[in-house]
């Protein structure tokens, strides 16, 4: 109970400290301004509407590995080495498939470059309520840091291992090709940390 607490009252923390991005800080980030308040809005709403659902369970993050050129220019894995996330199902399609989702916890992981050993951390431990569309988009409303992979053309930010960070929303086509819409944050390509 209280960590439900805790994660309401940071995002209600959020909603009244967003303002709308201006050309200076949404620079550099690759993405648009948005609407004022419109992913921590939606966080908000859906934590205020958590407590009529069932539990949170644990959603762990499997590790994963890129061949040169998929995401960095040389072969990387990803793993994490905190992880805490939990989601809670905030409602589904008539066949039960998940329609929204609240996810949120402590995740950080290891990147290691696999041809020179080179490793870094990137703490993604953002919350995210998550809509499912039938045609199989998606799309995240955001409030702190995740880690996105872009492939080559395939986005709002070019091929990389990106660190989004802020208030934002991401747009995922059926394919996975991603765009993001900046309320306030930034961007960093965590291959350039281990390149």
């Amino acid at each position: 109970m209280r960590w439900r607490t805790s994660i309401g009252t940071f995002l209600a923390a959020a909603v009244f400290a967003a303002t709308p991005a201006t050309g200076a800080s949404a620079a550099g980030t690759g993405a648009s301004p948005g609407p004022e308040g419109a992913a921590p809005a939606e966080i908000a709403a859906a934590l205020a509407e958590a407590s009529r659902f069932g539990s949170w369970v644990p959603a762990p993050q499997e590790a994963f590995e890129m061949p040169a050129g998929a995401r960095c220019d040389f072969a990387v894995r990803v793993r994490p080495v905190v992880d805490e996330v939990r989601k809670l199902v905030l409602e589904t399609y008539p066949d039960g498939a998940p329609k929204r989702e609240l996810y949120t916890g402590a995740l950080v992981n290891r990147v290691t470059n696999l041809e020179t050993g080179a490793t870094s951390l990137a703490d993604a431990s953002g919350t995210s309520l998550v809509t499912y569309d039938t045609d199989g988009s998606m799309t995240w409303y955001v409030v702190g840091p995740v880690l996105l992979g872009f492939r080559e053309n395939a986005g709002s930010l070019p091929r990389g291992l990106w660190l989004v960070d802020g208030v934002f929303r991401v747009e995922f086509t059926p394919t996975y090709d991603k765009t993001i819409t900046m309320v306030r944050g930034s961007t960093h390509d965590v291959c350039t940390d281990v390149a």
